[in-house]
């Protein structure tokens, strides 16, 4: 991580941001309060006459979750309003309108419902991606997808990758901010190291990150771009760190597949890494990421799990049958986690503690054979560690030295109290 030779470039990505802080950003416009209720990048957009967009061909980048607080989606409102010359949309995993399941997009085709051209992004960086928002003839993209607050979840990444090929097309960059559904009150977990960078993580960033969308483009920009991309930022209003997303009044759409609900999200940064393992993650089921097991788990493992008194939790043994993906068809036995206290939850501990507990229950256990489980903890200490017969509290205590390090620089971007 470029921690300290930028401090330049985090200048000039502030002084590109201005613009839209000044007129759409930090400070409540004129006639809110704090206590107003919140108002996505998005509202405040619309809400100022796309005067950011004026004269500009637009391209939007987003999916399902970019809507209205009415639920439509933003890409339908833009296009029907004769402010906004919206030319292209540009589709991330699982596609624009959302048919694609995981490790799938959409393709390139025509918007049904607008007959606008959609590109897809997915699995495109760099000069193939800039070629795309070339080829689309728009001079400005923006970002409007909810993320959930995880490292491993791909659309950051999106929005990454999307901001070095704006760099590179030479094309101005908008990010509309929506709030980090868990939360944005502190970083948890291991960072990234770069040799193990992939798509469930590009950049050295924590792995449960306590960042919104426009926060981490800052970062982004200052940090890890080789030239900064022309930035703009559309902040909320009446967002606070400390908010969880069921005290936003906004509706809830699944970002993805299997994040059906904010409870999803706020177990996702933990559980997400037993997708590196030969468990199951609960995909298939009506509460993935809640749900852990396998077959020849019994009641062992949620009394084990309950014995670490870990903050905020309580572990249920559990028993069902995922309808796809592991153990397809089968029944299988495990734990629901059944977050009592958000506030002392810490996901990524809790992660590790079933990760630990369930090696030592399970003879069975085992971590899938090309070790992702090393991509989504970002790096191979946590693995070799819990191999070694290390406990929670230790593989905890391997990462705080980077921890602190990031929080540092972490702190350089945040744009809400």
């Amino acid at each position: 991580m470029r921690l300290s030779r930028r401090t330049f470039l985090a200048a000039s990505t502030a002084a590109a941001a201005t613009t839209a802080c000044a007129s759409t950003g930090g400070a409540p416009p004129s006639g809110e309060t704090a206590s107003s209720r919140l108002r996505t990048g998005f509202e405040r957009l619309a809400a100022g006459g796309y005067r950011l967009l004026d004269g500009r061909r637009t391209g939007i980048v987003t999916n399902p979750t970019g809507i209205t607080r009415d639920a439509r989606h933003i890409v339908d409102v833009m296009h029907a309003d004769d402010r906004v010359e919206l030319t292209a949309v540009f589709g991330p995993e699982h596609g624009f309108r959302g048919t694609a399941q995981a490790g799938g997009s959409e393709g390139r085709h025509d918007d049904p419902a607008t007959g606008l051209p959609v590109y897809d992004t997915y699995q495109k960086s760099g000069r193939a991606l800039a070629d795309i928002f070339t080829a689309s003839g728009v001079d400005t993209v923006v970002f409007d997808i909810q993320d959930v607050g995880a490292r491993f979840y791909t659309y950051i990444w999106t929005l990454y990758d999307c901001m070095e090929a704006a760099r590179l097309a030479g094309k101005r960059f908008v990010v509309l901010d929506r709030p980090n559904p868990v939360t944005g009150r502190s970083a948890q977990g291991p960072v990234l190291h770069k040799e193990f960078a992939t798509f469930v993580g590009r950049q050295p960033i924590s792995q449960s990150h306590g960042m919104t969308v426009a926060e981490l483009a800052r970062l982004f920009n200052a940090e890890f771009l080789e030239e900064p991309v022309p930035l703009e930022t559309v902040l909320m209003s009446g967002w606070r760190r400390s908010r969880f997303y069921d005290s936003s009044g906004l509706p809830w759409v699944p970002p993805s597949p299997n994040m059906p609900t904010p409870d999803t999200a706020l177990v996702y940064a933990g559980t997400g890494l037993f997708e590196g393992t030969n468990l199951s993650e609960g995909r298939g089921t009506t509460r993935p990421f809640e749900l852990l097991g396998a077959e020849g788990i019994d009641r062992r493992w949620a009394a084990a799990a309950n014995d670490l008194g870990l903050p905020g939790a309580h572990f249920r043994e559990a028993y069902f049958t995922p309808t796809f993906s592991k153990f397809q068809g089968k029944t299988v036995g495990g734990v629901q986690i059944h977050v009592h206290d958000r506030a002392a939850y810490d996901p990524v501990r809790t992660g590790i503690g079933l990760l630990v507990t369930a090696k030592k229950v399970w003879s069975g256990f085992a971590w899938r054979p090309d070790n992702w489980i090393d991509k989504l903890t970002g790096s191979a200490r946590v693995r070799t560690m819990i191999d070694a017969g290390a406990d929670t509290d230790e593989v905890v205590a391997g990462w705080q030295e980077e921890l602190t390090a990031f929080r540092k620089v972490r702190e350089e971007y945040l744009l809400y109290r």
